[in-house]
């Protein structure tokens, strides 16, 4: 059986998590921690879609 949509209101904040596979490390250094998190802060109506 497929999984439901994702309920997704207007207006109210998701909760997001960022884990690499089994569990490494997303980022090789504090740079790319940095370009990660300022992407994250850009206009949220352009990140509609799933990585």
């Amino acid at each position: 059986m497929a999984r439901l949509p994702r309920l997704c209101l207007p207006g109210i904040p998701l909760h997001i998590i960022q884990r690499g596979t089994n569990r490494q490390a997303c980022f090789a250094s504090e740079e790319d921690f940095t370009a990660y998190a300022f992407w994250l802060k850009g206009d949220p109506l352009i990140l509609d879609s799933c990585l």
